[in-house]
Parts: structure tokens; C-alpha cells; sequence
């Protein structure tokens, strides 16, 4: 199909129309609707009306099919993931008192902080036990006293590596524990 300049224009694959404002050899440059100057190849435009006026453009596309392939094409959307939700770890401990009793009374800080290792102690032991690649043990944010004992039981390990836990997601007070599990049985 020969277009010339001025004829209205609609890519076929994309939902952009325009106007021709220039042609050299394959190359139609395209002044969409809006104002923005695009280049595309012949076989990529259909003909919407001919810049001389309506009665004298020469169609030899049926739109509507055209039409009704492009909203076929139309991919389906699917839930996006994001990258880092992706990788989020799915197993968190909550190391809270009230999480881990249901009363604290009566006992001492020292008897707390036990409680709340033995409880992280477990939990990572689990983890590696099953396979689980990442864990985040919530601590809150405190005087750090149990966030440094964490850190000291996690040193312990050869195949841990622990970091703050994704701060949008949990603030300052949570620690994340990266399991490498061995290869060798």
C-alpha cells in the first residue's frame, strides 16, 4: 500500500494513531496524537483515512477484524510478583514474651531472654533441619540485649548468615537468617 503525507494511520500491533509527516524508502515517520514523532516500516501501519479527504481513501484492510485480533492479542494480566517479595522468606518467629507464654509473671529478665533463645535456638535448628532457606526472627527493638545474644547464637553456625530483616517490612527490630545447607549428606 502506497501512503502519502498526511493520511491518518493506525499501527496494527499497538494502540497508536497519527498522522504521516514524513516518508523516506521504508521508514514512515508518524506524528501521533500525542505529539510525539514515531518511525515505523510500512507492513506496521493500516490506512485510516487519506490526508486529500474521507471519500478518496482506499481501504484494503476490513478494521473491524483487525480490531477484534488486536483485543484477542491482548495478553491476559497475571499477578505480578515483586522481586522482592519473590524472595521473601516465609517462615518468621516471633521472639516476643507474650508470643511465647501467656504470662510472663513472675519471671526474672534473665529468665526472659532463656526462654526467648531456647525459642530462636529451636526454631533455627528446625529450619535447618527442613530445608529452609531463609528465616526472620522478630525481636523488636528494646535495649538489643536479645538482638546480640541472637547474633552471638547465629555466629555459632558455619552455614548461617544473618542480616537486618527488610526494614519496610519489619523495622529496625527483626534479623533475617540465611540457611546454606551442606551438600554432602
Amino acid at each position: 500500500m502506497k501512503f502519502k503525507v498526511g493520511d491518518k494511520v493506525e499501527t496494527i500491533d499497538d494502540d497508536i494513531t497519527g498522522i504521516i509527516t514524513k516518508i523516506s524508502e521504508n521508514t514512515i515517520t508518524v506524528e501521533a496524537d500525542d505529539g510525539f514523532d514515531l518511525q515505523f516500516e510500512a507492513h506496521e501501519l493500516m490506512l485510516t483515512s487519506s490526508g486529500n479527504s474521507l471519500e478518496n481513501a482506499v481501504y484494503n484492510t476490513d478494521f473491524e477484524a483487525v480490531k477484534k485480533e488486536k483485543e484477542s492479542i491482548k495478553r491476559k494480566s497475571t499477578p505480578t510478583v515483586k522481586p522482592k517479595e519473590r524472595h521473601a522468606p516465609k517462615f518468621e518467629v516471633d521472639l516476643h514474651i507474650h508470643q511465647l507464654t501467656k504470662s510472663s509473671k513472675g519471671m526474672s529478665n534473665f529468665d526472659i531472654l532463656n526462654l526467648q533463645l531456647d525459642t530462636a535456638r529451636g526454631q533455627l535448628e528446625f529450619a535447618i533441619r527442613k530445608r529452609i532457606p531463609k528465616v526472620v526472627f522478630i525481636h523488636g527493638v528494646g535495649e538489643g540485649v536479645l538482638r546480640q545474644e541472637l547474633e552471638t547464637l547465629f555466629g555459632r553456625y558455619n552455614n548461617v548468615k544473618f542480616y537486618d530483616a527488610d526494614y519496610k517490612t519489619y523495622g529496625l527490630g527483626a534479623t533475617e537468617v540465611r540457611i546454606f545447607q551442606n551438600i554432602e549428606p
